[in-house]
């Protein structure tokens, strides 16, 4: 919903990254080795191959980032997100469209995997399904083809009527009070320690940003708390440091691992409340 620069709320519309941006926003995508030091077993496929047969299959990169790295050897080896829609679907706007989200790098710490994804055309979110739900594929760098990645592309394609109906319970289940605030609660959880020393309070977490995302459905709920433990920006009047002093605004989750963690984290509560109630923190 990896990762990663904050979501924008300006950003409502998708459209095809040619190469020369995809360079620009991730250039690890375009490394012509592997790092250096990798096991001789390791097979090394880039990632700009598999971008140039998923196109061939339909597949518009609509979105790039790569990971932030301290050290030197890993430069333009990192870990690297794209999200694809299908190309015939990007002029389409509806509420929301379903993506593919590929993760690889070509230093050793990732496999190809590819994700289920939503993007919201509302806020500009890039939300991810948990994999407990829909498909997930992993592709170990051990001698596979572009060709499979495409593939498994597909695997996940089919699970679009799903992720649709699954949208469309989360629009039916209405919550309670009780319950929005038992989810925001939840919610914090999975980015801060504890409730009590979190910068942001349930209530400021479910506040709606924009009209449209207003209401007491789950759908509504679950993307009001998605936006604004992501993308950050708040500030709680109503909660205070030990020492006294106010909290600082939220910050957006910019690291890809975290931002996949969270949002698959999110889509399993969602599940979870639309099932009867949460899990026990």
């Amino acid at each position: 919903m990896i990762a990663l620069s904050p979501n924008s709320s300006f950003l409502q519309s998708r459209h095809e990254l040619d190469d020369d941006t995809l360079r620009r926003l991730a250039p690890s995508i375009f490394a012509g080795q592997a790092m250096a030091g990798v096991s001789n077993r390791y097979a090394f496929l880039p990632t700009a191959q598999v971008v140039s047969r998923m196109r061939e299959a339909g597949w518009a990169p609509v979105e790039a980032r790569e990971q932030r790295v301290r050290l030197e050897g890993r430069a333009g080896s990192q870990k690297h997100l794209l999200r694809f829609q299908r190309r015939d679907l990007i002029a389409v706007q509806g509420e929301y469209a379903a993506e593919i989200c590929l993760v690889n790098s070509h230093d050793r710490s990732s496999a190809y995997k590819l994700h289920a994804g939503l993007f919201r055309f509302i806020c500009g979110n890039g939300m991810m399904i948990a994999d407990g739900t829909f498909e997930r594929v992993s592709l170990r760098h051990s001698g596979f083809t572009p060709d499979q990645v495409i593939e498994a592309s597909f695997q996940i394609l089919d699970q679009v009527p799903q992720i649709t109906a699954r949208v469309d319970a989360f629009r039916a289940r209405r919550l309670t009070a009780a319950e929005s605030k038992a989810f925001a609660e939840s919610a914090i959880l999975l980015r801060y320690d504890d409730l009590a020393t979190a910068p942001i309070g349930p209530d400021k977490l479910l506040q709606a940003r924009r009209s449209k995302d207003a209401g007491d459905s789950l759908w509504n709920v679950f993307n009001r708390l998605q936006e604004n433990l992501l993308t950050g920006g708040l500030k709680d009047y109503s909660r205070r440091k030990a020492d006294g002093h106010r909290f600082p605004r939220t910050r957006a989750v910019t690291g890809l691992d975290e931002n996949i963690r969270l949002n698959k984290a999110l889509w399993h509560l969602a599940e979870a409340l639309k099932c009867g109630s949460l899990p026990q923190n």
